[in-house]
């Protein structure tokens, strides 16, 4: 499982080094992709294959299940942490996500995001207020 948030820099050839809490989970390979909120999603090469066995399922019929699926998948990108534990963030993905030198890691249960640090700042402090003031389920059954 991956949690909490850390603040690594994106180096001048678009690497960055893993948190080392992610790194076993990430180290037999990984995919990275469009994130929603303009982050990068980041999986498990077999958590994203599952996932994508998951997407496979739904209808061609389906206008916004083709069109969440091009946009999911055709952003991705495989990748295979090296010794050191960094990854490279293809250029097409930094642009999507705005990433700069300073960047935000959080781990999200199964995958972990990567954001560009003020962008993440500014989602997390409109997002906390409204996380407090939740009175309704926002999972089902859960809470």
């Amino acid at each position: 499982m991956f949690l909490g948030t850390y603040e690594p820099k994106l180096d001048a050839k678009g690497r960055i080094i893993l948190p080392a809490k992610f790194r076993d989970q990430l180290q037999g390979g990984l995919v990275m992709t469009r994130g929603q909120e303009h982050c990068i999603y980041v999986f498990p090469i077999a958590d994203f294959m599952e996932l994508q066995k998951t997407l496979a399922q739904a209808p061609l019929t389906s206008k916004e299940a083709r069109s969440y699926i091009r946009v999911l998948l055709s952003g991705a990108v495989d990748d295979v942490p090296d010794k050191q534990g960094r990854i490279t963030i293809p250029s097409r993905l930094r642009t999507y996500a705005g990433l700069d030198r300073d960047l935000t890691v959080i781990g999200t249960g199964n995958r972990v995001e990567i954001w560009d640090t003020s962008a993440w700042d500014t989602y997390l402090n409109t997002q906390e207020e409204a996380f407090a003031d939740r009175e309704d389920e926002v999972i089902p059954g859960l809470f």
